[in-house]
């Protein structure tokens, strides 16, 4: 496998990983979750690149970091296709768009608002970003199973972290219902879409979003962060195992 041609950027060959991946946004979470794993090994370190296989439960997982913004994460998720991905499911964070999403509260994506600037150069707007239903089914059913209350609903994927200056939409999608928002999963669930790959995610809340209350009222609370971030990763280990590869 070692002398196939490498993918650009995350730097694995096809068939190196396996086809059941977790991703996340940073590389120390991706060692982090790959920590948690039976006979883990690091298949390849490329900018924010990392990729780790290993096993949950007896089950073959991929873990592969997609660092930040849907421009790089798209790269990472085309190319986890063209690897051999089937399942992908992403966990990270976002900030909360409605009362009961706050800080420590964990969302599970059932589609994605694409207002992130990336998606739209493969394919018209009116393509809905959706995740899996197989996905969505196994990461409430694993929370369920361990425990652990999660909220339900569609995600706003922005291409700012920061807020503009000018008015945005943020508000009207809040009104809307949309429970959070996020930099990345509307790219995964068109790039899966597109592939035939299942893909998920779930994501946990650090604070309200920066465009509903600023940025001097965004006070991530430190402790109920790292709970939900545990909580997210245990939910999608054992949801990743669960669901059935086409």
């Amino acid at each position: 496998m070692s002398d196939q041609k490498k993918f650009p950027c995350i730097q694995v060959a096809a068939g190196e990983i396996h086809p059941r991946v977790i991703t996340c946004g940073d590389p120390a979470r991706a060692e982090r979750i790959a920590a948690l794993l039976d006979n883990s090994k690091c298949l390849a370190k490329n900018r924010e690149y990392w990729t780790y296989i290993g096993e949950h439960k007896g089950v073959p997982v991929t873990v592969t970091s997609h660092g930040v913004g849907c421009g790089g994460a798209a790269i990472a998720f085309e190319s986890l296709w063209r690897a051999g991905a089937k399942v992908i499911i992403r966990v990270g964070t976002c900030g909360g768009m409605q009362p009961e999403v706050t800080a420590g509260s964990i969302v599970v994506a059932t589609a994605a608002c694409r207002e992130e600037g990336v998606t739209e150069k493969m394919i018209p707007l009116s393509y809905p970003a959706i995740a899996d239903t197989d996905v969505v089914y196994a990461l409430t059913k694993s929370a369920k199973e361990n425990g652990i209350a999660v909220h339900k609903g569609i995600v706003l994927t922005q291409a700012l972290f920061y807020p503009s200056f000018l008015e945005s939409t943020v508000k009207l999608y809040a009104k809307a219902g949309v429970k959070a928002m996020e930099n990345e999963v509307a790219s995964l669930l068109v790039v899966a879409s597109l592939h035939g790959v299942k893909a998920g995610a779930i994501i946990a809340a650090d604070a309200p979003a920066f465009e509903l209350v600023g940025v001097e009222g965004y006070e991530p609370d430190t402790d109920k962060v790292t709970q939900a971030v545990n909580d997210q990763i245990k939910i999608a280990l054992d949801a990743i195992i669960a669901v059935e590869l086409d």
